[in-house]
C-alpha cells in the first residue's frame, strides 16, 4: 500500500482515502469491498484539462471541504470570529491508527485561522459499519463562533438514485418517503430539541436496480437525540456527497480559546445486499455495542403496561387484580405507568414530583411491588423526569428550573414544561428522587418518556444562551448516572411513542417504544420503517384492545398478536375483563412468543412486501426461518401470487410448515389444499424453487397473518 493512501477493510466494504501531507484527505472510494493490494488509480486532478472559467487547482471531495477557499459545494464547518477567520483550509495532516487497518484518527491543522480538527473514522470489520465524528479545538486567542460542524462527509457513487427517508406525526412514525436525486440539493433538517416524529436522523440511498435483497445501497444514521440535519449534494464531477450532523441554535456552537466541540457519531454502511443486507450491517452494529442487563441473550420478558387499562385512574385493588390477570396469561413483567405519583389525577399537575401520590397509595409502592414479585413477576415503573408541570411543587419551589427565557411567555405542551437539566442541581434533584424509588424497590425497569418538543430553551433560567444540546448532554449523563448506579435496570427510550428513537439513546437505554398507536394495521407499516435501523427485540411491540385508543379501528386478537410477536411483545388492554376463551387464546400467543422469541431477537431479519399488497418478514438465519405474512388489504388477484424468499440456499431442502393457521376472526383457515399439507405436518421443497418461484399463498381475507417456519432439512 502507498504511504499517501489509507485504506481500510471491513468483511464486506473498504474506505480508501488519499492523504497529501499538507491538506485535507481526499475522499477516494467508500462501497463493496476491494481486494487486499488493490492500488489506488491515479487522482485526477491537475492531470486533465479544466473546463473554462475554472480555477487553476480544482478542488476534490475531501473529509472535510471547508468554504472560502475554492470549495463551492456545502462545506463541513461554517464558522468565523467576529466577522474574520470565516474561511478555513487544512494546512497540516497526521495519521493515527487506532486499530491498524480498520480505525484511524485523522488530525487536522489550519495553522491560519488557527483551528484543529481530530476527524476519527472506524470500519466495524464484522457488521461493515463505519463510524465517523469530528472534533473541533480553537487554537486562536479569540472565541470562534461555529454555525455548523458536520460530523462526517461520505462520497456516494454517480449512480445514486434515490433516497429513502422516514417523515410522521405522533401515532403515525417511520412514514416512507422516496425521493429522486438531482442536480437539487437533498435536506432534511430538525429543530424540535429531540430526535422528532417527523425528520428521523437517517436515510437510505439506492442505486438502480438494487431491491430488498439485491443491490449496491447505502445507509447512515445520526446517532443524536436532539437537533440535526442532513444533505445530500450533487458535486460537479457526477459524484454525490452526504453530510450529517448537529444542527447548532445561534451561540451553541461558540468555542473559547481552547474549548472543542465534538459531533455526535455518524453510524454508516454499505451493503450489496439491498435493503436487508443493511439492516442486517445496522442491527449487528447496535447488538454489539448495547449492554444489557443480565447479558445480551436473556430473554426479553413479556410486558404488560397498565395505560390503556387505567390512564391515571389507579386504585391498588384495582392494580393489583389486573396484576393477578397479567400472571394468570404468562405475562413476565408489570409496568405501573402515569398516575401513581404526587397530585397526579390527570396530565395537568404532578410532573416534577417523583414521590408515590398518599391517597392512591397511603402506604407507597411497597406493597403493590411486593405483590407483583410475588407473582413472580418483575416490576417497572413510568416516569417522565425531564418535564414538570406548572401545577407541581418543584415548579412552585423552582420556577427558574423550567426552560425559558426571559421576557417571553411560557410555553406549555400537554400542560408541560421542560426541566432544565443541564443545571447541576437539577439534575441532582433527578437522580435523588429516581435513585430513592430504585433503591427502596427491587424496580427492574423504567419507561422514560418525554412527551414535548423543546421551546423557549434558553440557559440560566432563561437568561444564558440557547440549551438545546446541552439538555441532550445533560440526560445523556443523567441516565448514565443511573445506570452506574442500578445496573440490573433496564430503561425504555419512550418519547409521545416515537420520538426519541436513535443509536444515540440507545447508549444508555434499551428498549424502544416506536409508536403511541398500537392498531395492529398501524404497526405493521411503523415496525417495516423502524426495522430498517433497528433491530426487533427493542422494540416495544403490545398486544392492544380492539376497538384500538388510537384509530377506533378493531382487529382480531390473533391479527394483533401476529403483528406484536415479532418486536418485545407486551400487552396493552385490561386482562381482567377478557372472556374465557380470549383469555385462553391471549395465553397461548404468550406461550408462543416464549418459544419462538430466541429466534426472532437473536437471528437476521428480511422483510419485504410482495405482489398484492403481502407484508412479510423472516426471523432466524438460512437453516431455520420464522416466516410473518400479513394481509393488510383485500386481495386485487382472483389467485394470490406465490411469495419468493430469495434468502433462502437454493441448494438446499426444506420442511415447510404451517404454524398457527388464523383467520380475521381468529379460527383457522385453510382455503387452499396446499396449506393443508403445512398443517398436517408440512412440505418438504427446494431452496431454489422457494426462492425462484416462491412459496404458494392462500387466498384470504384482510387483518390475517400466516406463519410458517421453513426448516432445513437437507
Amino acid at each position: 500500500m502507498s504511504p499517501e493512501f489509507l485504506i481500510l477493510h471491513s468483511q464486506h466494504s473498504t474506505l480508501v482515502l488519499e492523504c497529501p501531507p499538507d491538506e485535507a484527505p481526499l475522499w477516494r472510494y467508500w462501497g463493496p469491498r476491494l481486494p487486499d493490494g488493490s492500488t489506488p488509480g491515479p487522482a485526477l486532478r491537475g492531470t486533465r484539462p479544466l473546463p473554462s472559467f475554472m480555477l487553476d487547482f480544482d478542488q476534490p471531495l475531501t473529509v472535510l471541504p471547508t468554504f472560502g477557499v475554492g470549495w463551492f459545494g456545502q462545506s463541513a464547518l461554517l464558522a468565523h470570529r467576529v466577522g474574520l477567520d470565516f474561511a478555513q483550509a487544512i494546512t497540516e495532516c497526521q495519521v493515527e491508527w487506532s486499530v491498524p487497518g480498520s480505525a484511524v484518527v485523522l488530525h487536522l491543522l489550519d495553522a491560519v485561522a488557527q483551528l484543529r480538527f481530530d476527524v476519527s473514522l472506524a470500519l466495524d470489520v464484522a457488521s461493515d459499519v463505519l463510524t465517523m465524528h469530528t472534533r473541533l479545538t480553537n487554537l486562536g486567542d479569540a472565541s470562534i463562533d461555529v454555525q455548523w460542524l458536520a460530523a462526517g462527509t461520505l462520497p456516494l457513487p454517480g449512480d445514486a438514485a434515490t433516497v429513502r427517508s422516514y417523515a410522521g406525526q405522533h401515532n403515525h412514525e417511520f412514514l416512507l418517503q422516496t425521493d429522486t436525486l438531482s442536480r437539487s440539493q437533498w435536506r432534511r433538517e430538525n429543530r424540535r430539541g429531540r430526535t422528532s416524529h417527523d425528520c428521523f436522523p437517517g436515510a437510505v440511498v439506492t442505486t438502480p436496480g438494487s431491491t430488498a435483497d439485491s443491490g449496491l445501497v447505502f445507509g447512515a444514521h445520526l446517532a443524536w437525540s436532539g437537533n440535526h440535519q442532513q444533505t445530500i449534494e450533487w458535486l460537479h464531477d457526477g459524484q454525490y456527497q452526504w453530510q450529517m450532523g448537529e444542527w447548532l441554535a445561534p451561540g451553541e456552537g461558540r468555542l473559547a480559546p481552547g474549548a472543542s466541540l465534538q459531533t455526535p457519531e455518524i453510524v454508516a454502511s454499505c451493503s450489496t445486499q439491498g435493503l436487508n443486507g443493511l439492516a442486517a450491517n445496522f442491527h449487528a452494529a447496535l447488538r454489539a455495542r448495547m449492554a444489557w442487563p443480565g447479558g445480551s441473550m436473556r430473554p426479553r420478558p413479556v410486558h404488560l403496561n397498565t395505560w390503556e387499562a387505567f390512564y391515571f385512574d389507579l386504585v391498588p385493588a384495582d392494580v393489583m387484580a389486573l396484576a393477578d390477570a397479567a400472571a394468570s396469561v404468562g405475562v413476565e413483567r408489570f409496568v405501573l405507568d402515569d398516575g401513581w405519583f404526587h397530585r397526579r389525577h390527570h396530565d395537568r399537575a404532578g410532573l416534577g414530583d417523583w414521590w408515590p401520590d398518599s391517597d392512591k397509595f397511603p402506604q407507597g409502592l411497597g406493597p403493590l411491588v411486593q405483590h407483583v414479585n410475588s407473582l413472580g413477576m418483575e416490576f417497572g415503573l413510568w416516569v417522565e423526569p425531564e418535564m414538570l408541570n406548572p401545577d407541581s411543587d418543584l415548579h412552585r419551589q423552582h420556577p427558574d428550573w423550567a426552560l425559558q427565557i426571559a421576557g417571553r411567555p411560557l410555553i406549555t405542551a400537554r400542560n408541560q414544561l421542560v426541566l432544565d437539566i443541564s443545571r447541576p442541581e437539577a439534575a441532582d434533584y433527578l437522580f435523588e428522587k429516581i435513585d430513592a424509588l430504585l433503591a427502596a424497590h427491587p424496580i427492574r425497569y423504567l419507561k422514560w418518556d418525554l412527551n414535548r418538543d423543546l421551546t423557549t430553551a434558553a440557559l440560566a433560567g432563561g437568561l444564558g444562551s440557547a440549551g438545546y444540546r446541552a439538555q441532550v448532554l445533560a440526560i445523556y449523563a443523567l441516565l448514565a448516572r443511573l445506570r452506574a448506579a442500578h445496573p440490573e435496570v433496564e430503561i425504555e427510550s419512550c418519547s409521545g411513542g416515537g420520538g426519541r428513537i436513535d443509536f444515540g439513546v440507545l447508549r444508555h437505554t434499551h428498549r424502544v417504544w416506536a409508536s403511541d398507536c398500537i392498531d395492529a394495521l398501524s404497526r405493521v407499516q411503523i415496525q417495516q420503517g423502524f426495522g430498517q435501523f433497528f433491530p426487533p427485540e427493542i422494540l416495544g411491540s403490545h398486544i392492544g384492545t380492539a376497538p384500538a385508543h388510537t384509530t377506533g379501528r378493531s382487529q382480531s386478537l390473533a391479527f394483533r398478536a401476529a403483528v406484536a410477536m415479532t418486536g418485545h411483545l407486551g400487552v396493552e388492554l385490561d386482562v381482567r375483563h377478557l372472556d374465557e376463551s380470549t383469555r385462553s387464546a391471549l395465553t397461548a400467543w404468550i406461550s408462543r412468543y416464549k418459544n419462538w422469541r430466541n429466534q426472532l431477537h437473536h437471528g437476521r431479519v428480511w422483510r419485504g412486501e410482495a405482489a398484492d399488497g403481502l407484508v412479510w418478514q423472516a426471523h432466524g438465519d438460512s437453516d431455520d426461518l420464522l416466516l410473518f405474512v400479513y394481509r393488510c388489504q383485500p386481495t386485487s388477484h382472483r389467485y394470490t401470487p406465490p411469495l419468493r424468499l430469495p434468502m433462502l440456499d437454493p441448494q438446499a431442502r426444506y420442511q415447510v410448515e404451517q404454524l398457527v393457521p388464523i383467520a380475521a376472526d381468529g379460527a383457522v383457515q385453510s382455503p387452499a389444499p396446499f396449506f393443508d399439507q403445512l398443517q398436517a405436518g408440512g412440505v418438504e421443497l427446494h431452496g431454489a424453487w422457494l426462492a425462484q418461484a416462491g412459496l404458494p399463498m392462500p387466498r384470504a381475507t384482510a387483518e390475517t397473518c400466516f406463519i410458517v417456519r421453513l426448516l432445513r432439512v437437507g
